[in-house]
């Protein structure tokens, strides 16, 4: 028997879930298709969340150890369990994958555990574990949601035993003694930093001449002297060509980037960190016309609808940034846009964070950008030596960048490293959102002593009025 519903959505990750949330507030019927036991996709599963859950745990050990005595607290020898530090990992997925469930309950959504496979554009045939071929369809639009996946590497196979995936990281028994990873960017040194505090000697392997390409130079640079501060070794302009695993261990094999004689490094565990892809095999989208694009994504409009006819895709299958919050945004103004409701998505006001320590916060250009681009701005910076707060806190890492437009006062870009990044970016987002000025910031009033007037500070210094500093 066929099932009819106004929306179906395929995948209920970070993209998934929101877009059939939004479109049930909205009065629709609305069932969702995932291939896992459990909501939340990549992200809630094996992703942010349980990332997030062991670099706290891995950062409060580093506090116990090295950030205490500066307090006058005095501890002993400061240990952990490594299985309970995991198991509370998992707790906390679980309990935020049974609150989306919840929610999908609150919302009367139907969730098919199952995959999915186009017929017709408006026609799925479901494979489920006790219903082999049941066929759903859609009155009003099918929206793929299915993420991404792990980006592979020519010569190194992904075992989840010696040579791990970011899933693979999230699980490791034991601490190895020598970690490599094979990727400079965000997902590597997050997880890089998690073993490097529990005890594993890290060595990050980067093809680029610096980590995290695409961010600000001048942060990224002072992001690598921090983490190897820390005790983690870079080895940048440099090529994997293949690793070898062993009972006991791998070896890397490495050229430099430009080609030259190849070097080796053995590691217990390598972790390959060099992306994400997206994820749209077994859907049949061949059966519906439906081709992608030369990085394998789904080609849409400004409402997210596909160049077939009623299909949409939203989150890591489309073009932009591969982050969570992005796929939410395209899920709930996919489901506004069904519901004849405006649709606004600007992806240059999106912001990323890197949950190192400290952590690194950006939205908007960098000078990089801007200078390529021709674009005459102004800059303000303010260190977090120069903060209050920061010196209450013994954490005085890191600095507040503001870019405005030379001639506007617009704000072009907001770059933060330091404590508490990741919350302090959402007030650079607020005025971007509203097209504010560098004086917009200077006017609002913050709280003392706080790390947020740093963002104010940046504001003055880049206005001249720069008080503390």
């Amino acid at each position: 028997m066929t099932i009819n519903y106004d929306v179906i959505v395929i995948g209920g990750g970070t993209g998934g879930y929101p877009a059939a949330i939004r479109a049930a507030q909205l009065g629709m019927t609305v069932a969702c298709v995932e291939r896992r036991e459990t909501l939340g996709g990549t992200c809630l599963n094996v992703g942010c969340i349980p990332s997030k859950a062991l670099l706290h745990s891995s950062e409060l050990l580093v506090e116990a150890r090295e950030g205490l005595a500066q307090h006058g607290i005095i501890a002993g020898a400061v240990d952990f369990d490594l299985s309970q530090m995991l198991g509370r990992k998992d707790k906390v997925v679980a309990d935020l994958t049974k609150g989306v469930a919840f929610l999908f309950r609150k919302n009367r959504i139907d969730w098919i555990r199952g995959t999915a496979r186009f017929e017709t554009a408006n026609r799925l045939r479901i494979d489920t574990h006790d219903e082999p071929d049941r066929v759903i369809e859609a009155r009003k639009a099918i929206i793929i949601a299915t993420g991404s996946e792990v980006a592979t590497l020519p010569g190194v196979t992904i075992d989840e035993r010696r040579i791990v995936s970011s899933t693979g990281a999230l699980a490791l028994p034991d601490v190895p003694r020598r970690l490599a990873v094979i990727g400079g960017g965000y997902i590597g040194l997050e997880l890089g930093s998690v073993w490097q505090r529990l005890g594993s000697q890290v060595t990050v392997v980067e093809y680029l001449d610096r980590i995290v390409p695409g961010m600000d130079s001048e942060i990224a640079t002072q992001l690598h002297r921090l983490l190897a501060q820390q005790g983690m070794d870079f080895r940048l302009q440099t090529r994997v060509v293949r690793a070898d695993a062993s009972d006991e261990g791998v070896r890397l094999t490495t050229e430099p980037s430009s080609g030259g004689d190849p070097t080796s490094l053995d590691a217990d565990v390598v972790l390959v960190a060099v992306g994400r892809k997206p994820f749209t095999a077994s859907l049949g989208l061949e059966t519906i016309g439906l081709e992608l694009d030369e990085k394998g994504r789904v080609p849409v409009g400004r409402t997210f609808e596909s160049r077939v006819a009623g299909v949409y895709a939203v989150g890591d299958v489309i073009a932009g940034p591969m982050l969570a919050h992005k796929s939410t945004l395209d899920g709930v103004m996919c489901a506004e846009g069904l519901a004849g409701r405006v649709v606004d998505v600007d992806y240059a006001r999106v912001p990323s964070v890197i949950y190192t320590s400290p952590e690194v916060a950006t939205i908007g250009r960098n000078e990089e950008e801007l200078t390529a681009a021709g674009v005459a701005y102004k800059r303000g910076v303010f260190p977090f030596t120069a903060n209050s707060r920061a010196r209450c806190n013994g954490d005085t890492r890191g600095m507040v960048k503001i870019l405005a437009d030379a001639g506007t006062d617009a704000i072009l870009g907001v770059h933060i490293i330091g404590p508490d990044a990741g919350t302090m970016i959402s007030e650079a987002v607020l005025a971007m959102d509203f097209g504010g000025s560098s004086e917009d910031v200077t006017l609002v009033v913050h709280p003392h002593p706080t790390l947020s007037e740093s963002l104010k500070e940046a504001a003055l210094v880049l206005q001249g009025q720069g008080m503390h500093i």
